[in-house]
This record gives structure tokens, sequence and C-alpha cells, in this order.
């Protein structure tokens, strides 16, 4: 059973409160990278849990022991606790205020169980304003919380935690680090397994900055087509993508790659190609499909040490005239795709820090573009609370900031047949919906016979 987007519910909240930390903290200034503070990251993101009764937690109050957890936490973590300030010199430079101010926190009630959702837990969510309630004046990039947390109690003993984070400080890999640090103290831990390290030094602009890429993800691009998604008649609809799914799109992938190709690459060839034959823009017109690339780990060169909780992505960009990218086989985006991924080493990010300098910290272009975000090995679901693994866990929406349709997040998911795969949502204005539903099929298709059965199952569709 897919979730029920007519389903309806009342949540009572508590008058939100500030959690502090446990103990003092030091009242300093911490710079963030030059990575951190670029205008595409300044805005809050929206996560969510669903977490199912357990007996073995019966008489404990989720909301009580998430939030005694999270004010030991915000001991090491101090800079959460703070504000973030803009210096007042030109530079656009954001610094956080370690002021020990705290994060806020609600506390509330839901008349309905877990249940009702649906088996099968995916984006869009139901009254997801209601599970994650914007405090007014809370979301400001500057001197506001940077952290807002719900949790909300369930009428079937579950609950729900949901989390809204300043993007500025942390991307997922760091966010789950934190959450997990604060799952780990609400399980009797006294200091998290992996110490928080802050180093944003280490991603700062070379000094004089000199890039050595294009970076034409940061391409001043107009608008002159009206090609900005339109904020009314848009739909959202989730597509799965399992094992027969991937296999179908393989065979359309270049004899050298097909067996090496990745699964993130061949995802993203698809859908970049089906978008634009849905959008039907001018034959033409320069599409954009910007991939958001992790530059941790030793493959980079970049060394960032354990515990770093940063941004430590790139957003590296393939860019095709719209005729060629419907004109051509798959294997034309896939190497695009490719090409664009390959860029992304210490270099690369040391040029893209150094970018954001000279340039007064652009926004990424968002014309005739599209973003995703592979969050499939982030570790969402792993976060245990003390209730087990969360049965869903994981972007509260599809998209990005307030620009709607520009982006969609890759998310693990298993389907009412057991199967384990990628659920992914994606937001359009109706019309194209419908001509995405049909390219996507087409390439769902064997290249030599039709298999019906995926045309039967190519998505599980939540359309509002």
């Amino acid at each position: 059973m897919a979730p029920d987007s007519s389903l309806t519910f009342n949540v009572h909240r508590k008058e939100a409160v500030l959690v502090a930390p446990a103990k003092q903290t030091p009242h300093e200034f911490k710079r963030l990278s030059d990575i951190d503070d670029q205008e595409g990251l300044r805005f809050h993101i929206p996560v969510i849990q669903f977490y199912r009764y357990n007996p073995s937690m019966k008489g404990s109050d989720p909301a009580k022991v998430i939030r005694d957890a999270l004010a030991n936490v915000l001991v090491p973590y101090y800079p959460f606790a703070g504000r973030l300030r803009e210096i007042q010199d030109g530079s656009r430079k954001l610094v956080v205020e370690c002021t020990g101010e705290g994060i806020l926190f609600i506390e509330a009630d839901a008349d309905v169980q877990l249940e009702q959702f649906g088996d099968l837990l995916q984006p869009p969510f139901p009254c997801l304003e209601e599970l994650l309630f914007d405090i007014p004046g809370s979301s400001q990039v500057l001197n506001a919380p940077l952290l807002l947390i719900q949790v909300t109690r369930l009428q079937c003993g579950g609950f729900i935690f949901a989390l809204r984070l300043h993007h500025a400080m942390s991307d997922a890999q760091g966010l789950i680090q934190f959450m997990t640090a604060v799952a780990e103290m609400a399980r009797g831990h006294l200091t998290p397994s992996i110490p928080p390290v802050w180093s944003r030094e280490l991603l700062e602009a070379r000094s004089p900055p000199c890039p050595s890429f294009a970076h034409r993800e940061y391409d001043v691009v107009e608008d002159t087509k009206g090609t900005l998604m339109p904020l009314d008649d848009m739909a959202h609809q989730s597509f799965f993508f399992g094992k027969r799914e991937i296999a179908a799109l393989r065979k359309h992938s270049p004899p050298h790659l097909r067996q090496k190709i990745s699964t993130f690459d061949l995802l993203t060839a698809c859908l970049w190609k089906c978008r634009t034959v849905a959008l039907s823009p001018d034959p033409d017109e320069e599409m954009r499909i910007i991939c958001i690339v992790n530059a941790r780990g030793t493959k980079s060169g970049l060394n960032l040490p354990e515990g770093y909780y940063g941004n430590a992505f790139a957003f590296p960009v393939a860019i095709s005239t719209a005729d060629k990218l419907c004109k051509n086989p798959l294997g034309y985006a896939l190497e695009l795709v490719r090409q664009a991924k390959s860029e992304v080493d210490h270099e690369y990010m040391h040029s893209l820090a150094d970018l954001m300098v000279l340039r007064g910290r652009p926004h990424f272009t968002v014309v005739r573009a599209y973003l995703v975000s592979d969050v499939t090995r982030a570790g969402f679901g792993d976060v245990d609370f003390g209730w087990g693994k969360a049965a869903y866990g994981g972007p509260a929406k599809g998209g990005v900031g307030a620009i709607p349709g520009v982006a969609s997040f890759y998310i693990p998911f298993t389907n009412a047949k057991g199967e384990d795969g990628i659920v992914v949502p994606v937001c359009l204005p109706g019309p194209a919906m419908e001509k995405f539903v049909a390219e996507l099929n087409t390439l769902l298709s064997d290249p030599v016979k039709r298999m019906e059965e995926q045309i039967e199952y190519p998505v599980f569709r939540s359309a509002l």
C-alpha cells in the first residue's frame, strides 16, 4: 500500500523550546569553509525518520530521551548551539558565533498511527508541515537556530523524528554523524563514538585564489525562455528502480561500459534524458545535469580527518543541447555524466573554494538544470534512538531549497514485494510528468523485446 496523499490528522504541539548544551561551552567565533558558505547552501534542509513501536521501550518517552541526548551531544557539537553571522567586510563570509543559545525543539502528539501512512513510506509525506512545524523566524539564514527538531508521538506507540538543518553547517554525511551521536547518547553512551572535528580551514580558498577549473555549474544563465519550474500545477511522483529496472537500463548503455557502469551514473543519465524529453525545450537550449559528488575518502586526495562534519562535496555539471540529449542513445548522456564526475579531486575542491571567494559565493545555476543527490549510503535509516532502525529515514521531500522541481534524491527503498532498490521523488509540471513516465517506460523496455511487466510496474507513484 503506497502512502495515502489524502491522509489528514491533527498534531498537538507544545511550545517550542531551546535546548542548550548540558554544560558550559566556549564562546567563540568559528569560520565556515569556503565550500560551506556558498549561496546554494544557505537554506534549511528537512529530514524525517519514522519509528515503529518497540515493546522493549514501553514506558520510555522518545521526546524526553531525545531531548536529553541532544543537550549532551551539544557539548562536543557546540557550534550547532550557536548562530550564523556574516562578516561585514563585503566578503559575505559566514562564521558561527558559538553563543550556546541552543537548538529549537518541539514535542508533539498526533492522532494517527504509523500504519495509516501506508506500507511504502516515501516522499511526499502527508501533513509534513505539521510534522516539522516552521516556527516563525526560525528558517532565516542569519541569527536563527541552526537546527529545528520535532518529535511527534503516534497513537500506535511509534514516533516521528523530523529535523531541519541549516545546510551551510553540514552535508548529509556530517548530519548523519551528528544524528548518530544523538542516538548513541539516547542509548546510554557517554561520548560519541566519532568525536566531531571542525577543521573548516582545510577547505578555505588559497591565497591568492586561483581557480583551475571552469566550474560551469556556476555559469550565469539568463532565463530568457521562462524555463524555470512554475509554482502551480506541479505533480509529485516517486519512481522505484530495483534490479530489473537497473538491468533494463544497463542494456541501453554502450557494450564497453555495460558491466562496470555504476547505478548512480545509469540512473542520472536516464533521468536527465527523460526529464529533458518531458520538458520539450527548444532543440538548441543547453540542458544541465548537476551531480553531487562526495569529496571525502582517499580517492579525492583531500585527506579530511574522520569526524569532519562540514560540507565536503562539489556540484560538477554535464551540459548538452536538448536536441543531442533527446535524439542520442542513453550512452551519450552516460559518458557526459561520467566525465563530469571524474573531475572532482582535491584540486577541483580547492579551485571551487577559490571561485567562491573571487565571485562572491554564487549560487549554482538552476536555469535548465537538474540536480541529483545519492543518499542511498548515507545511513539515515540506520539511526537508532533505542527503538530500532527507522521504518523510513531520509529526505522529507524531493527538492532542494525553495526552487521547485530542480532536484531529486536517490533514497534506499524496499517495495511491497520485498525487493530492495532506490526510490526517486520527481517534481514536474503536470503535463510534463505524463511525458516523463512515457519516456521512462521506453527506457525500461528491453531494447529487443518490450518487457510488459516493466510497463505495469515502472514506478510507485505518489501524486499530490
